[in-house]
């Protein structure tokens, strides 16, 4: 097997976020994401249903199967069918996400996206996230504001805010996170070959569950290698997101 690179184990990584979902709408935001979700279909989730992003349900190869109305979009939304992957400005120890601006609410230094779809998403059905540069900046000790909302938010506002809330895992270009902790605070799941605890913490605002024996991303199989370089993403735009 030729040498895998941090892309790639970030592809794989990104990719199980979706194994034994079954039956659910895929929605991967973002370049790495969406190679993982075509990935997981093809290979060991191959009921996942993909979207054009849209309207419409599509094959493996862009080939459209069905369409899909908003109307039944936002019952799968709501109903816990449907696991997205976004994206995060900032993001806490558990796991409340911020698109929205950076600074005070009042006077904001910086003004994103706006909160958009992340409090539906993550009240209403699972959401991961894909970072795909790791650091203090990013993963804060408080976010400036909760667009994503976060297990003790969630918590706090009570069991119709928890009934379909669950942040499987962040996935970084350092590592996989998850919160699978008592009081849900971030945990470290796996690190991608080459990084270290030590890096890892250094790029961190906060301080990280940190188990005593940290396994490594898993590797990709020969076949998941030849499916992301010659199917999938064969002009290697992964490399772009991620550098070797």
């Amino acid at each position: 097997m030729t040498t895998v690179t941090r892309a790639e184990y970030c592809v794989i990584a990104c990719a199980e976020a979706w194994r034994d979902n079954g039956e659910v709408l895929a929605s991967p935001m973002g370049l790495i994401p969406g190679f993982g979700a075509r990935l997981a279909k093809r290979t060991f989730a191959p009921d996942l249903l993909l979207t054009d992003g849209e309207a419409m349900l599509v094959d493996l190869d862009g080939t459209v199967e069905g369409w899909l109305p908003y109307r039944q979009h936002l019952a799968m939304v709501t109903g816990g069918k449907r696991h997205v992957m976004m994206g995060a400005s900032q993001i806490d120890r558990y796991g409340n996400q911020n698109i929205s601006c950076i600074g005070d609410w009042a006077q904001p230094k910086r003004q994103l996206l706006g909160v958009r779809g992340a409090p539906v998403n993550t009240l209403n059905n699972p959401t991961s996230y894909w970072i795909p540069k790791h650091s203090r900046r990013v993963f804060v000790e408080h976010v400036d504001m909760v667009s994503g909302v976060g297990y003790q938010r969630a918590a706090e506002a009570g069991p119709s805010a928890t009934r379909y809330h669950r942040l499987p895992r962040v996935v970084t270009n350092l590592g996989v996170f998850d919160f699978e902790t008592p009081d849900h605070a971030m945990r470290l799941a796996s690190l991608h070959p080459g990084v270290t605890v030590d890096e890892v913490a250094e790029a961190t605002g906060f301080a990280l569950v940190v188990p005593d024996d940290v396994p490594r991303t898993r590797e990709p199989s020969a076949h998941e290698l030849e499916l992301i370089r010659e199917v999938i993403d064969p002009r290697a735009l992964r490399d772009r997101e991620v550098p070797a």
